[in-house]
């Protein structure tokens, strides 16, 4: 991320991971607006439109920020409607790490698309951010979360107590995290 005006677009074998625009407002709106899916994302769900902009314009200062990072949206190739993002984001760049954080849209989901998509995201930012260290956090009942990150080779590291908040209440988080080391033994 040595310009952060250039976004970093990457593509796997089915997936083009690409920068979200405002045309992608729609499809951004139906993923983070489902409450039911948000219910593990820490955050409450988007209730119109503008919210969506809103998180768009988001999504795209995080490049601009003294710990920046990166957002892609993720669809299939040759097909423009968006399934979901994937993103490395708060890089302490003294510390070599940053957080990871995903979501997909629950019609695409048990394809194996977030595992494609975040095995690239990863692996371009240990080689373009000089990470050492990638950190995540998630609802103990998100047991599907859980699941693929370890299939990456993250390693769970302890329970948060009351560390989120949304929906009006607390939440305990489960912190995980992947080393250079680790990533590059697979």
């Amino acid at each position: 991320m040595t310009n952060p005006t250039e976004f970093p677009s990457l593509q796997t074998d089915r997936l083009l991971l690409r920068e979200i625009v405002a045309s992608d407002a729609d499809e951004l709106l139906a993923i983070h607006g489902d409450a039911e899916l948000m219910r593990w994302f820490g955050s409450d769900p988007l209730t119109d439109i503008a919210a969506a902009h809103g998180l768009i314009k988001a999504f795209a200062g995080w490049r601009q920020q003294e710990n920046p990072g990166v957002r892609w949206g993720l669809q299939i190739k040759e097909q423009p409607q968006l399934l979901g993002t994937c993103g490395l984001f708060r890089w302490d760049r003294n510390w070599r790490k940053c957080v990871l954080g995903y979501e997909l849209a629950e019609h695409a989901q048990k394809r194996g698309l977030m595992l494609e998509a975040l095995t690239a995201s990863l692996s371009w930012g240990f080689k373009h951010m000089d990470l050492n260290r990638v950190e995540a956090q998630f609802h103990p009942d998100n047991h599907a979360s859980l699941k693929l990150v370890k299939r990456l080779g993250f390693v769970e590291e302890g329970r948060l107590r009351q560390a989120g908040y949304w929906r009006n209440q607390y939440h305990d988080l489960l912190q995980v995290s992947l080393l250079r080391s680790e990533w590059s033994r697979r």
